[in-house]
């Protein structure tokens, strides 16, 4: 099958084509919605602009493919491989992606707003400016991912792996993070504020200038991150190790620090909580 009789079958109302092999296939401005293409190889394929919404991709492969623009509603990507698939302003509304394998691929500014990518592989992806409030990722892998400026407001992120992520300036309120592993990250200036992050890894993590305001940090491991000018107001610390970071100028008030390890923490002009002294 080559691509003007894949499109004539579609326009005659056939739309199960699973299985079908159309490596580099050229199906950009098509209106291809609700069509089947569960084990199909469309690997570098382009589908800018193309109107895809309800379409099934399931374990599909789209290495390489273009998408950029794409219009993916509800589409069904689980246990797909866009290895390298640029998704750049796509629109993904609730899209199934759910174990698909995004490393290196390319997703500035697409909207996965409600996505789940539940166990999805996300390593050395780029994300920045996207948005994926409310969507899920967790026990996902997001190895020195690019999530800069990106919206995850509402966003379950619990049991993910993120270490070396870069997530400077992003929107991560009230965020589910339990028992992540966000070590040797990039949090500048990120918004944690009301985040739950109880029992993660964030040894070494850079938090320089974050709001983790109101936010549940209990029983984690900050050990020589760097929370220089960091807002911790109401946040939850009780039990977490401190010890070697970095917290000058931070503003603690009003903090929960039962039992907090601050061991060799480096306090200088920290406005700690009432009762709580340095020595």
């Amino acid at each position: 099958m080559d691509v003007n009789e894949l499109l004539t079958r579609y326009t005659a109302g056939e739309r199960d084509f699973s299985y079908i092999n159309l490596p580099g296939a050229d199906l950009s401005y098509q209106d291809l919605q609700e069509a089947n293409f569960r084990h199909a190889n469309l690997g570098h394929a382009n589908f800018t602009g193309t109107k895809l919404q309800g379409v099934n991709f399931r374990e599909a492969k789209l290495i390489g493919a273009t998408l950029t623009e794409a219009d993916l509603d509800l589409v069904n990507l689980i246990g797909a491989d866009l290895t390298r698939a640029t998704f750049s302003r796509a629109t993904m509304l609730e899209a199934g992606l759910r174990s698909a394998n995004l490393t290196h691929a390319k997703m500035q500014h697409t909207n996965l707003q409600d996505a789940n990518l539940n166990e999805a592989t996300l390593d050395d992806a780029d994300f920045k400016g996207a948005n994926l409030t409310g969507a899920s990722l967790n026990r996902c892998h997001l190895v020195k991912t690019n999530l800069t400026g990106a919206t995850l407001e509402g966003v379950s992120l619990a049991s993910s792996m993120m270490t070396g992520a870069i997530l400077r300036q992003a929107k991560l309120m009230a965020a589910i993070l339990s028992g992540s592993s966000i070590d040797g990250a990039d949090l500048q200036e990120v918004d944690l504020s009301r985040a739950k992050l109880q029992g993660c890894n964030l040894v070494n993590a850079n938090l320089t200038r974050a709001n983790l305001r109101g936010a549940n940090l209990s029983w984690s491991s900050l050990r020589g991150a760097d929370l220089t000018g960091a807002t911790l107001y109401r946040a939850k610390l009780s039990w977490s190790n401190l010890s070697g970071s970095i917290l000058k100028e931070a503003v603690m008030i009003s903090a929960t620090m039962t039992y907090t390890n601050l061991k060799n923490a480096n306090l200088t002009g920290t406005i700690l909580p009432d009762g709580i002294t340095h020595e």
